[in-house]
């Protein structure tokens, strides 16, 4: 599996990065699935003004490349693609790209979401969230954590 991990603090291009993956698979693949996340207006009844995130250079891909690694384990994947941004970001900002290519559409999909599901609660980024009630660093949700837990004990 072909596997790309990109952290950012520049918006990215999501024809453009789907295009690009369609050309290295070359009629490989027989699905593309696609997850492009943006940052919400609003949490908890508050409004959003913006998010700032941190990261740890290469603590934080290594995070990412478990993630993709397990997935990989589990689908019969061709290839993957990562892009999440760090930095400030206002609402309406995109925040993180994830593709999947697989042979076939469930593979696909199943690996999307098992990858957002884990990028959410394992990857290694710290989110500070500006409300207009003031500011606070954020963590997964249990929602999110319950999201994750899910693929634990299901083969797929």
């Amino acid at each position: 599996m072909q596997a790309e991990i990109r952290i950012d603090t520049g918006d990215f291009d999501v024809a453009r990065e789907w295009q690009a993956c369609r050309t290295r698979l070359a009629g490989r693949a027989g699905a593309v699935v696609a997850f492009a996340g943006i940052v919400r207006d609003h949490a908890g009844g508050d409004e959003v003004n913006g998010l700032y995130l941190e990261h740890y250079p290469g603590m934080t891909e290594a995070s990412i490349e478990r993630i993709l690694a397990t997935a990989s384990d589990r689908w019969d994947l061709i290839d993957t693609v990562v892009i999440h941004r760090v930095g400030e970001l206002a609402p309406q900002d995109q925040i993180v790209l994830v593709l999947v290519a697989a042979a076939h559409r469930g593979d696909a999909f199943a690996a999307c979401e098992y990858i957002m599901d884990y990028l959410k609660t394992d990857a290694v980024f710290w989110k500070k969230e500006r409300r207009s009630t003031g500011a606070s660093w954020i963590r997964a949700t249990a929602g999110d954590h319950e999201r994750r837990n899910g693929w634990q004990g299901n083969d797929g």
